[in-house]
């Protein structure tokens, strides 16, 4: 299976999470602002949609994981191979293993999951959210959802900025899969107030491809909040939607929402 190779750019240089930025990167102990794992699996899903197409985007399973940083400016080496019915996919950078993942084409089309599952819920506003704790994030609660326009102008610069090659998207009008991954984390960082925080993985089951022009939502219910080698994580299930409530994707979304260099950063 060829290698795709692709430049890394940090698309989140302003964001509120400054452990993309350079000088808060450091101070945890990184070597630079990390690329946002969203971006990381945005780079995965070539192989998949190189192989399969749009019928990956619309039925099509994924799962990363989050191993060492991507930084900004370096290559990066996408690399699969053939596991049973699917793809395993490797992402090396600067020479070390960053990231796995494995991503599968089921025979039939999954039933979507029952919106009463996924309770639309109002956001807080962003200077009310309370800090990401044990109560804002405790295990059954449903968050808040939150939405995205995707203009045909977003879409564009998204495809631009995470350097893809694929001309599915432009010709058909289509939404890149990083951004619909990207919905889960503005499901957690738009319902509470987070520090410096680090995606480490999620798992990925599609319903239908995004189309530009859409307006996406993300509705986020917590699985889990816990600790680990210091660590508070939290497990997010979102539910993403496109225009009309019509399902795109179902995502377990893995965060540390709390390092634990926070202690002493």
């Amino acid at each position: 299976m060829q290698t795709y190779r692709v430049q890394a750019y940090n698309t989140a240089h302003d964001s509120e999470n400054k452990i993309h930025d350079d000088a808060v990167a450091r101070r945890f102990g990184f070597t630079g602002a990390l690329v946002p794992g969203v971006d990381v699996y945005a780079y995965m899903m070539h192989l998949p949609v190189a192989r399969w197409g749009r019928a990956f985007l619309e039925r099509g399973e994924a799962e990363c994981r989050f191993t060492s940083p991507v930084y900004d400016g370096q290559m990066v080496e996408v690399s699969g191979r053939e596991d049973g019915d699917g793809i395993a996919i490797e992402v090396a950078s600067g020479g070390k293993s960053c990231a796995a993942g494995v991503a599968r084409m089921p025979a039939a089309a999954p039933a979507a999951p029952e919106l009463a599952g996924f309770p639309r819920a109002s956001l807080p506003e962003p200077e009310r959210r309370p800090p990401a704790d044990a109560k804002s994030l405790a295990a059954g609660a449903a968050l808040g959802t939150a939405e995205l326009e995707a203009s045909r102008e977003f879409v564009e610069g998204y495809l631009r900025a995470v350097r893809e090659t694929d001309a599915l998207y432009a010709r058909e009008g289509l939404v890149h899969p990083g951004t619909v991954l990207r919905m889960c984390n503005f499901g957690l960082l738009r319902n509470v107030k987070l520090g410096p925080w680090i995606h480490v993985g999620s798992k990925v089951q599609n319903f239908g491809a995004a189309r530009a022009g859409e307006t996406l939502a993300a509705r986020p219910r917590v699985l889990g909040n816990y600790e680990r080698k210091g660590h508070l994580f939290v497990e997010l299930d979102v539910l993403v939607l496109g225009d009309s409530e019509r399902a795109v994707a179902r995502v377990q979304h893995t965060a540390i929402y709390r390092p634990r260099q926070a202690a002493v950063a």
